[in-house]
């Protein structure tokens, strides 16, 4: 039985998830604020955290921050739940290293589905990003052991979804790999987000890349159609 932490201050919010993932045969704790939530992640170590953002005295943000800094704690899956929907709210979320945000209100069916999944890839073995010895193709070199991506000596650190991103582009060097088929691949599940959610990462780890590619461009758009992976690199384009 997979054991959820729920950390969030609307006590109707908590006890209506708690309930119905309950019934979903999950054992569930609780928390009302970030520090004692914090404190519970630590001590209990749950399968998967939900996690609100909007929280007084430590916002949710704080406390993934803290979550992902901690040894004991830094892998256990994250997933928001904010009323916040501005791109740059998500974008600091997953940036901090959240796996899946779920934006107020949401139907609780569709944050068991979101659940289900997360905890579904993280448990399976053969997925793009469990391959665990170093990939090169190219320039690129992916070092799954601290999530790193290198190019031509020059390393810079990733999130693990973003890790998980480039690994699947890797894995289909030259070909287009669809935003849809991302999202499926690394989070499990198809959504009516999945554009918006693919273009924060990709802008993330473009800018990462900027920092070590010494102006090449590795991943290309593809507008209407999603992103294809060039090992080699191409110059950027003077204007």
């Amino acid at each position: 039985m997979a054991k959820i932490l729920v950390i969030d201050d609307d006590t109707a919010i908590n006890e209506l998830i708690k309930v119905n993932l309950e019934l979903a045969y999950y054992e569930v704790i609780t928390a009302y604020d970030g520090n004692k939530g914090y404190a519970l992640a630590k001590q209990e170590l749950p399968d998967l955290i939900v996690l609100d953002v909007m929280m007084p005295e430590v916002d949710g943000y704080t406390v993934a921050k803290r979550i992902r800094e901690n040894e004991t704690t830094k892998d256990i899956p994250i997933i928001m739940l904010t009323a916040l929907n501005m791109l740059q709210n998500k974008a600091q979320g997953y940036d901090i290293g959240v796996d899946d945000y779920l934006v107020k209100p949401f139907e609780i069916e569709e944050l068991k589905m979101r659940i289900k999944a997360l905890l579904k890839r993280v448990n399976t073995i053969p997925k793009s990003v469990a391959v665990k010895e170093v990939l090169t193709q190219g320039d690129i070199t992916l070092i799954p052991e601290n999530y790193s991506i290198e190019i031509k000596g020059q390393s810079v650190n990733v999130t693990p979804i973003e890790f998980d991103i480039v690994n699947l582009l890797m894995q289909n060097y030259g070909n287009m790999v669809s935003s849809g088929k991302i999202l499926k691949e690394v989070w499990g599940y198809e959504a009516d987000d999945a554009v918006e959610t693919i273009r924060v990462h990709m802008r993330h780890i473009r800018t990462k890349l900027d920092k070590i590619s010494n102006g090449k461009k590795y991943i290309e758009t593809i507008y209407g159609g999603g992103y294809r992976l060039n090992p080699s690199g191409a110059e950027e384009k003077v204007k």
